[in-house]
């Protein structure tokens, strides 16, 4: 992918079939609270798989702005700018070997 435009969106596989298969989107956003609206009208239905009802990203969804987990910066608000990537990685449920 080119010079980034907006800040850059790794998704999932379970999350490609709302993005018509796309691995990675391009969206602007100043904070990632706006990149994730972005991608709601960008690819309806999307949001309410990664927050849930109060807004709050769900238990299961961990998101990281260059490789940082969000939960530990602004969370939400955690600024972004051009050329930012931002990774949605569903939490894999562990148990004993």
């Amino acid at each position: 992918m080119a010079v980034a435009n907006g800040v850059v969106v790794r998704i999932p596989a379970p999350l490609r079939k709302v993005t018509g298969g796309q691995d990675k989107v391009e969206i602007k956003g100043k904070t990632l609270t706006e990149v994730l609206g972005s991608l709601e009208r960008q690819f309806p239905g999307i949001k309410e798989r990664l927050m849930d009802e109060t807004g709050e990203l769900r238990h299961f969804v961990n998101i990281y702005v260059n490789g940082e987990d969000v939960r530990f910066l602004q969370g939400l608000g955690t600024e972004t700018k051009p050329g930012d990537e931002v990774s949605i990685v569903p939490a894999v449920a562990g148990g004993s070997a």
